[in-house]
């Protein structure tokens, strides 16, 4: 079958970016649930502060909220799309190519999008290391999927 020498980079593509994407989604999430237990405390006789955001992140700096939560889709959304590539490495046929693609390209959009916040959160400043390496990963992930939409595209095997 034409392309089948590209099989293994899209193999390890597959691996480093399901890999980046669950370690993403894994720090996303922790992020998340500090901002959840350090958030403002409402109670009976105290009222909401004059500049409350519900997306108020007690780390990091203004950007940082909504960075983490689409950090947190795109990293969900990344490893879905391995799965469904899994899928395509295994049958490698014109058939499981739709798919893989499409989902590679809405999970590499996604992952722009967080990518960009995570640009406007390093111009900021005032964050955490964890912080520092979502916004690596989303940097790196942004490249490395692009590369992966190529390469099984770019294969094109013959049904």
């Amino acid at each position: 079958m034409a392309g089948d020498g590209v099989k293994p980079i899209a193999s390890l593509l597959l691996v480093l970016n399901f890999c980046m994407y669950a370690i993403v989604a894994t720090i996303s999430g922790w992020a998340l649930d500090v901002a959840i237990h350090r958030g403002f405390t409402i109670g009976p006789g105290f009222e909401v502060p004059a500049h409350f955001s519900p997306i108020f992140f007690p780390i990091g700096n203004g950007a940082t909220g909504f960075m983490v939560i689409f950090a947190l889709v795109a990293g969900v959304v990344g490893a879905a799309t391995a799965i469904a590539g899994v899928d395509h490495i295994r049958s490698w046929n014109y058939d499981s190519l739709p798919s893989a693609v499409s989902s590679g390209i809405a999970a590499w959009a996604l992952t722009l999008l967080a990518m960009g916040l995570a640009c406007k959160e390093i111009e900021l400043e005032g964050r955490n290391a964890r912080l520092r390496t979502i916004e690596a990963f989303l940097i790196i992930l942004s490249a490395t999927q692009l590369i992966y939409i190529l390469v099984i595209h770019g294969a094109r095997t013959r049904a």
